[in-house]
């Protein structure tokens, strides 16, 4: 079936209500669209290109797990919490008390992007997967009632407080087994060769589609698209995250989604999604020459000045590349140094205008290494 003929589906009536059942994805695909042509050709080009950067960064397991921190934060904020990056690299203790609720959902995300990256060397990308990552995201937070690691015996439905007054309404949980099925399916039908970013906006719209939890259905379905990247090796290492670019553009990205359901337009979503792909690796790779360009900055200038105490200043610095905000008390711990010592680091730090003391306290100081973690931002 050509992209353009697509048909979305139809509403099933149940009790009192219609629910959407959409119609089935693992079926032959064609493009024959030039916009999405040309579109899916440049996403390709600035994946490439992206790849290339993470290849050359050394030591970019530091870079990444900001990266993991950034996406967490940005789609856990899609869904409604109010905690930035900065809060999410902070310990607990440094946390707001009134946002510590949505810090520890942030935290969650991180583990289950972690847990769920880790699992690809030895899991397929599948419906186990995705409900082993369901289970870590809500445990111990709002949703921790709703099922985790579970796919929804009831019905659900997105927008108004009741049924009665739904915006849209997802298949009944009836018809869960047999569309997760074929999602699973489609995922890994190599017999319909169709390009991988094509595969993975279908993928993205049907899940969303689907809604197949009770909560945690948007966090997942865009922690789904990294992990398909990923597993099908069109990201040598897990580097690009669409979160950002669908909370710029939370109307259009939602419109999109459900014009689809509405007009059938999966070729206007695939525009957007690829435009989403190709616009986030663009800005990745912007990250990591701002990345690089820093480095060189202060490793082969700054640090080099401490003469003697360079070569602990280099460990420090590692670290703060993965967790930006530090204290004494954990600089002395993660770097096996007694408080003093940790104490006069930081002060190096911050007279070379690496660290910036955030607190205005005399005593329990926190500092940020803030040039870098704008970058984040």
């Amino acid at each position: 079936m050509d992209i353009k003929d697509f048909n979305a589906g139809s509403y099933k009536t149940q009790y009192e209500y219609k629910s959407f059942m959409p119609s089935p994805i693992n079926i032959d695909w064609q493009v024959s669209d030039s916009g999405i042509i040309n579109l899916l050709s440049e996403a390709d080009i600035k994946l490439g290109e992206l790849n290339a950067f993470s290849e050359l960064v050394p030591d970019i397991g530091f870079f990444i797990k900001m990266h993991v921190s950034k996406e967490a934060t940005t789609s856990s904020r899609i869904e409604g919490t109010r905690t930035n990056i900065a809060d999410a690299v902070k310990k607990a203790e440094h946390v707001d008390p009134e946002k510590r609720d949505d810090w520890q959902e942030v935290q969650n995300y991180i583990e289950a992007m972690n847990d769920a990256i880790d699992s690809l060397s030895s899991l397929p990308l599948s419906n186990r997967l995705l409900r082993n990552t369901h289970a870590i995201l809500l445990q111990g937070v709002r949703g921790k009632h709703k099922q985790p690691g579970a796919f929804r015996k009831s019905q659900n439905w997105i927008g108004g407080a009741t049924l009665a007054d739904a915006v849209f309404i997802p298949p009944h949980h009836n018809d869960l087994p047999e569309l997760m099925s074929d999602f699973e399916k489609f995922l890994h039908n190599k017999s319909q060769p169709i390009p991988h970013l094509i595969r993975i906006g279908i993928a993205h719209y049907q899940f969303e589609t689907i809604h197949p939890f009770l909560d945690g259905n948007g966090r997942i379905g865009r922690l789904l698209i990294t992990l398909y990247m990923v597993s099908a090796r069109l990201l040598a290492r897990p580097t690009l995250y669409l979160s950002a670019f669908f909370e710029k553009n939370r109307l259009l990205y939602y419109d999109n989604l459900n014009r689809v359901r509405t007009h059938n337009e999966l070729t206007q979503w695939l525009k957007f999604f690829l435009e989403g792909v190709r616009q986030t690796a663009q800005s990745s790779i912007e990250t990591f020459r701002a990345i690089i360009s820093l480095r060189q900055e202060i490793e082969h200038r700054a640090i080099l000045t401490l003469g003697k105490k360079s070569k602990l200043a280099q460990q420090f610095l590692q670290d703060l590349y993965s967790k930006p905000i530090t204290d004494s008390q954990e600089t002395a711990q993660r770097l096996s140094i007694n408080p003093s010592t940790a104490l006069r680091l930081i002060e190096d730090f911050i007279r070379l205008g690496i660290l910036k003391e955030i607190t205005g306290y005399k005593r329990n100081r926190v500092f940020v290494f803030e040039r870098y973690l704008k970058l984040f931002e």
